[in-house]
């Protein structure tokens, strides 16, 4: 048995690890380095850009739950996550550098697996393919899908936030808390008077933005990774209720509730590093200096990695794509990963595990039943494959899930939902090895 993944993303690599695992010879195709996206810069695989959080762990949050069903599923992405863990409260985040250096040693130390470091520019025909080349696809590759697909492609921008170092940062202005002190004081505040955020929040509004002059027109921003000054420009609450919004926390220097308050979040294992949470943008660079240095403790922040925009490309999955993750008119040609509508590194390597066990069931002549809809696997399957004239990607959320209006309380409610989700999950992976077959 011998197949094609396309990508050393997190989907690809989570797929072609699983596959490997089970006796399939996987021919592993990264364009990285000789070709790379407007994002990446780095020749590891399962890069990751917008952010080196990959969300909550609690088994009653959806994050958390999807994670837990990964790990039913057979991850090693998530064992890669353990070694590369940095300090983040109750969420799983990573340094990036010695994640993608710990996914990077496990594909090209896996015997199953050839790496071929080389741009694909057409899709195979006498093998089946595992199409995992992310939410950035282009050139001759994306001609060759959408010559497939015909015209139901779906693109859109995407953001990502600045980071600045730890020892520019004014520490007596600053503080380190988690909301309602939940875990350790792993994420540092930047807290805001009144006075401070409305002069911050004029010249945010008034910044000028980069132009996307290399990206086709019109322009649609994903609302799950909105640039901050576009959030901003909703009115001058939304953000203070949203990215900024300081509930949980309380300033030591005035023992009261900041205005406005800015999460810095660990970069590295070594915390020299800081992310903006919730910072992504696109203005232009000096703008970005100018106006974030307005943010109480980064007067004199060193800019190590400014935010930038670039398109996204995703395929119309409920018009194209079965419950198997292959196309309709096309079922020797799988996908995974965020081209899919998985929006999120855990949902795309999810989506990996799904689209490798349906691609093996189909080499094994097996039939093909999805996750349940009742895990939350099954139900971001359901979402990307159920007929929607606004289609736009998902993440792991409770609110996909089946309803449970019997229980009123929303935490009792969302551990009832995630018990059921795990239990369903274990039943899956036990009754079958890794089905698939494409209607």
């Amino acid at each position: 048995m011998q197949v094609n993944v396309l990508g050393a993303g997190l989907a690809g690599s989570e797929a072609a690890l699983w596959l490997a695992d089970h006796g399939v010879a996987v021919d592993l195709y990264e364009q990285k380095p000789a070709r790379f996206s407007p994002a990446h810069k780095s020749a590891g695989f399962a890069e990751l850009i917008c952010s080196n959080s990959l969300k909550a762990e609690r088994p009653d949050s959806a994050s958390g739950l999807l994670k837990l069903e990964m790990r039913a599923m057979g991850s090693h992405l998530l064992d890669a996550a353990e070694t590369a863990r940095v300090a983040a409260g109750g969420a799983l985040a990573v340094d990036r550098d010695k994640f993608s250096e710990a996914v990077t040693q496990m594909v090209e130390n896996h015997p199953g697996i050839t790496v071929h470091r080389e741009e694909v520019t057409s899709l195979p025909e006498d093998r089946p393919v595992l199409v995992a080349t992310g939410p950035l696809t282009d050139g001759r590759l994306g001609e060759a899908i959408a010559s497939l697909t015909g015209s139901h492609r779906l693109s859109f921008y995407d953001a990502v936030a600045p980071i600045v170092t730890a020892e520019s940062l004014d520490m007596d202005r600053i503080f380190a808390a988690s909301r309602y002190g939940r875990g350790e004081a792993d994420y540092l505040n930047c807290p805001f008077n009144k006075e401070e955020y409305e002069a911050f929040y004029t010249a945010l509004v008034s910044a000028e933005r980069a132009p996307l002059h290399d990206f086709d027109t019109p322009m649609t921003v994903y609302e799950g990774c909105m640039p901050i000054e576009v959030m901003a420009g909703r009115g001058a609450d939304t953000i203070r209720y949203g990215p900024l919004r300081p509930v949980g926390l309380r300033d030591p220097r005035t023992g009261h509730r900041p205005w406005a308050n800015v999460q810095l979040r660990a970069e590295n294992t070594g915390r020299t590093l800081y992310n903006l949470v919730g910072f992504q943008t696109n203005l232009k660079w000096g703008e970005q200096k100018r106006v974030f240095s307005m943010i109480p403790g980064l007067e004199h922040a060193e800019f190590v990695r400014y935010g930038v925009m670039h398109r996204n490309t995703f395929l119309d999955s409920p018009a194209v794509l079965t419950d198997a993750l292959c196309l309709r008119e096309h079922p020797n040609v799988f996908f995974a990963g965020q081209i899919t509508g998985f929006e999120g590194y855990m949902e795309s390597a999810a989506s990996g595990l799904l689209a490798a066990r349906s691609l093996y069931a189909r080499l094994r002549g097996l039939p093909w039943t999805p996750p349940p809809e009742t895990t939350m696997c099954g139900a971001l399957i359901r979402y990307i494959t159920t007929a929607n004239k606004d289609f736009q990607p998902m993440g792991a959320n409770m609110g996909i899930l089946p309803p449970r209006p019997d229980i009123r309380d929303k935490r009792e409610r969302y551990a009832a939902l995630s018990e059921t989700a795990q239990a369903a999950m274990a039943g899956w992976v036990r009754d079958s090895e890794g089905p698939a077959q494409c209607q």
